[in-house]
């Protein structure tokens, strides 16, 4: 069975840092592209960063320059850095791994950003 479980959402003020995790398991970690996305209340699920197999990333525009995705093979996570953090970066961020046999997704963290 696959699991995905995130990790390190909270509450920050603006310009503030936090750092999410997703660990997996059931997956062959190491083939499976993955990713952050996010989901605003009242808006769609959007991408936030994504790592390749091959540890290529992109980043959405909003926060290109602010966000860092990272992977650790050995230990079965990846990493979102997010800096700079501001309101706007309110949601639920979501881990997706993603494979030839389709998508997983974990639970969604919270990530709220208020003065």
């Amino acid at each position: 069975q696959v699991q995905l479980v995130e990790s390190g959402g909270g509450l920050v003020q603006p310009g503030e840092s936090l750092r999410l995790s997703c660990t997996a398991s059931g997956i062959i970690f190491s083939i499976y592209s993955m990713a952050w996305y996010r989901q605003a209340p009242g808006k769609q699920r959007e991408l936030v960063a994504d790592i390749t197999s091959l540890a290529s990333t992109n980043y959405g525009n909003s926060v290109k320059g602010r966000f860092t995705i990272s992977r650790d093979n050995a230990k079965y996570t990846v990493y979102l850095q997010m800096n700079s953090l501001k309101p706007e970066d309110r949601a639920v961020y979501y881990c997706n791994a993603h494979g030839l046999r389709g998508d997983h997704w974990g639970q969604g963290t919270q990530v709220t950003v208020s003065s």
